[in-house]
């Protein structure tokens, strides 16, 4: 698989080049760092410790993806759409977990799939996506004789709360019980809770890679969904597997579920 991986100098797509650099069935040919930072001009594998690749990181996208067949993308939300377009222009399949995505970059997607195989997932765990699984059935299961609160931990350098995986268990959530409504935090005489309440914390502190947890609190006992990452190299090779499964599909909107299935089978 030739693997281009944009937002190359973050940390992520830091991580994605060191993990797909020691997996032998792929081959980066390209990095790409559109905010200009000081990674451009490097070499991907230096920059990722993993020794010299003799890719360069660039921010023409245009040039990093020639003779791809996967961008993964780990970026910002302004180069979302820039991104896509390259892509698009270059007939690339997309992987992509960049998250906190406008309307523009939503409906921008939807063309995309027209033409190339695109996944977007705000956590690219697989464990994560069983955990939503899990979450929806639960909640479905348990109806209103439980109370649902969700709680997510991050590093101390995080710049959104909450997380883009704590909003992806919110959905999935909701659609086990549609009437769900998110309450962000609490303080002063909020009165007593509401049946539709779905309670949703962030903590920040530490060097936390990422927590999830969700609350299914009943009368007289109380079930805990969790899932904990203890490495960046988690969403890295989530990610690759993902790009895997596109590399080869015809244009559509894929998503990580389809992903899981097709490891859970395997």
């Amino acid at each position: 698989m030739k693997l281009c991986v944009f937002g190359a100098a973050g940390r992520m797509g830091r991580t994605v080049l060191r993990v797909a650099g020691n997996q032998p069935d792929v081959h980066i040919v390209g990095a790409v760092d559109a905010a200009g930072g000081p990674g451009l001009g490097r070499d991907a594998g230096e920059l990722a410790g993993i020794g010299h690749l003799g890719v360069e990181v660039s921010s023409d996208a245009a040039a990093a993806l020639l003779g791809a067949d996967v961008l993964v993308d780990f970026s910002a939300a302004p180069a979302f759409v820039p991104m896509l377009r390259a892509a698009m222009r270059a007939g690339v399949a997309v992987v992509s977990g960049t998250t906190r995505l406008g309307s523009d970059a939503e409906s921008l997607l939807a063309q995309a799939a027209e033409r190339i195989a695109v996944l977007w997932a705000p956590n690219m765990s697989l464990g994560v996506q069983l955990l939503a699984r899990l979450v929806e059935q639960a909640v479905r299961a348990l109806g209103d004789r439980y109370d649902v609160e969700i709680v997510e931990t991050h590093h101390n350098q995080k710049t959104d709360a909450p997380s883009g995986t704590a909003l992806s268990l919110v959905r999935a959530a909701q659609r086990g019980r549609p009437e769900l409504r998110p309450v962000h935090g609490r303080e002063g005489d909020v009165g007593a809770r509401r049946p539709n309440e779905l309670g949703v914390l962030a903590l920040r502190g530490g060097g936390v890679v990422g927590d999830h947890t969700v609350h299914l609190l009943g009368a007289a006992d109380r079930i805990e969904l969790t899932h904990r990452a203890a490495s960046r190299d988690l969403f890295a090779e989530g990610a690759l597997a993902a790009a895997r499964f596109v590399a080869d599909k015809p244009p559509g909107r894929y998503e990580l579920a389809d992903v899981v299935g097709t490891a859970v089978r395997a």
